[in-house]
This record gives structure tokens, sequence and C-alpha cells, in this order.
């Protein structure tokens, strides 16, 4: 079916499982996870198609690793990255829709070359204060807390360089568009609108040779 808009249900269905996070719960709703949240966000991965193709996160956290997680993640997340590397992320959840794109999480090859092209010249950062001027939110999986070995604490672009990533994100929230096939169309101008930031990241960055760690879920 075509995308018409996130239904109220989804949202209610995450408001639910934020207050009751159970094996019960999920065994009592999960046909509603399957005919109306997982079927909304794959109508939407189809509508935005050109910058896919989309991975949808499972619903169960990994919780081998971490013992103190829910067992049930509070959110759908999707994923696409082009062939040059950008990645576009939709995110929705009881408090709305949030969506990013950029280079969320690089990998030590991919740091090296941002590094470097960052060090080089200010095209890097005019573009991603251009991006922050118009309330794009800047993030990355993490920073360091100081200057990487190489690069002087001084550096008039060390708070780029500090990044091990380099995303931008929009939180939408919950406005009454997002029940409408103009959810879409939002999501999508926040993509474009970044455009010439993934441009950069693509010509100066661009996917990593080395073997992936994943981070997603």
């Amino acid at each position: 079916m075509a995308f018409t808009g996130i239904p109220a249900e989804v949202l209610d269905f995450y408001e639910r499982l934020e207050a009751d996070n159970s094996k019960a719960f999920w065994e009592a709703n999960k046909q509603t996870y399957r005919d109306v949240v997982k079927a909304t966000a794959e109508e939407l991965a189809e509508e935005l198609e050109e910058f896919g193709p989309f991975h949808l996160f499972r619903p169960h956290n990994d919780l081998r690793f971490s013992k103190n997680k829910p067992p049930y993640k509070t959110h759908q997340g999707m994923y696409g990255e082009t062939e040059a590397g950008a990645g576009h992320y939709v995110q929705i959840s009881a408090a709305g829709v949030m969506c990013g794109t950029g280079y969320y999480a690089m990998a030590r090859d991919q740091l090296d070359r941002f590094r470097r092209a960052v060090d080089a010249d200010s095209t890097g950062a005019e573009i991603v204060a251009d991006l922050a001027k118009r309330r794009y939110t800047i993030g990355a999986i993490d920073e360091l807390k100081t200057a990487p070995r190489g690069y002087p604490k001084d550096h008039p672009r060390i708070e780029l360089i500090r990044r091990k990533g380099l995303m931008v994100s929009k939180d939408f929230g919950a406005p009454k568009w997002i029940h409408s096939k103009q959810a879409a169309g939002k999501i999508r101008d926040v993509w474009l609108g970044a455009g010439e930031m993934n441009a950069w990241l693509n010509a100066h960055v661009g996917p990593s040779t080395l073997e992936p760690e994943g981070f997603f879920g």
C-alpha cells in the first residue's frame, strides 16, 4: 500500500509499550506492531526509496551484553545508505518523528580522511555552521574530550575534528501533519536540505574499506 501518513495508533502503541515493556504486552499487541507499526515504516521506506534501500531495525533489544535494557525498543527506526556513503535515518516513537542524515559513526579509515579534510580547509565547517543556522541539530555517535593525536588543541575547527562522525537531524515531534502523506515530504526536505554536507562527506570521506563493526539493531 502507498504511504498516507503515520497513524495515531503507532504513537499510541509506543506510549503503551513505554508503560509496559514486557513480553506479556508484546505478545498481546504483536499483531498491532506487525500490521500497523511495521507496515507503516515499510510504506514510508518505499515512499522514500530514492534514499535507500532501507533496513528496518528489529523491535527487540540485544540483551547479550547489557542486562539493564528493556526487552523491546520504544521506537521504530529505519536506515538507508547511498552507494557514495551518506546515511539517512528515520525514527518513529511515542514522541513523534525524528530524522537525520550524514555519517553517524565513522570507522577508523573514515575518521582519518574526515579529520584531514576538516584540517585542510574550512569548507566542511562552513557547511555545518550554515546547517546549524537553519536549525539542524549537529550530532555524531560520540566525540573526543580533547584533540586527537596529531592535531593542536587550539585548531580553529577542533570542535569538528573531535567528532567521531558527522550527522544532522531534525526532531519534528508529533504535529498533526505527521498523520498525512506530508510527513514523507517533510523528511525528504530535511535530507535534501543537508545535501551539500553529504556531498562534501561523500567526496572527502566515503565508505569505509574496513570490516564493519556494526551498531545498528
